[in-house]
């Protein structure tokens, strides 16, 4: 069961860099987090801005924190889930990573038109789009999950045949 609301910390733990860094590693215990994203979370629990900024780069120092890994897992995790670049480099760019972190996971990353074209194989099944208007469907599809329209158009099979008959 979840509380209703957020405790802040005491006043006197909100200056002492101990208290903060004890904080910091009780988060990164539950799951990994970018440097910015644990700074913002620190900060809204109440603690002191300057003195998280200190704990935050002692972790990252420490490499306890690690913005590249955090974007390659990023990636991975999302591209497996059927996310193309574009929605994820929306997700990296909202936690406040450095673009050239994001643009580095994202080329290290799977490729693109093959994991577009398995999404549209697991949601509209192995025949390719029979009509004009079903394959707009399933590139609005692919649009939305953040596929770029070169990785559509491989997706779709760059071969369709208008003339064909549906």
């Amino acid at each position: 069961m979840r509380r209703a609301h957020k405790r802040k910390v005491a006043p006197e733990k909100a200056v002492d860099p101990r208290a903060v860094r004890v904080a910091a590693v009780a988060l990164l215990a539950g799951r990994d987090f970018s440097s910015g994203e644990l700074r913002h979370k620190l900060e809204s629990k109440g603690y002191d801005a300057g003195v998280v900024a200190e704990a935050v780069a002692e972790l990252v120092e420490g490499r306890l924190v690690d913005d590249t890994r955090y974007a390659e897992h990023y990636v991975a995790y999302h591209a497996d889930r059927g996310q193309g670049p574009i929605r994820i480099l929306g997700g990296l760019k909202a936690l406040g990573l450095p673009a050239e972190i994001i643009e580095e996971a994202l080329a290290a990353g799977p490729s693109w038109p093959a994991i577009a074209r398995e999404v549209r194989i697991r949601k509209f099944g192995l025949q390719a789009p029979g009509s004009w208007a079903e394959k707009g469907r399933q590139a609005r599809f692919l649009q939305y999950r953040g596929f770029s329209s070169d990785h559509i158009r491989a997706a779709l099979d760059g071969d369709f045949d208008p003339d064909e008959p549906s």
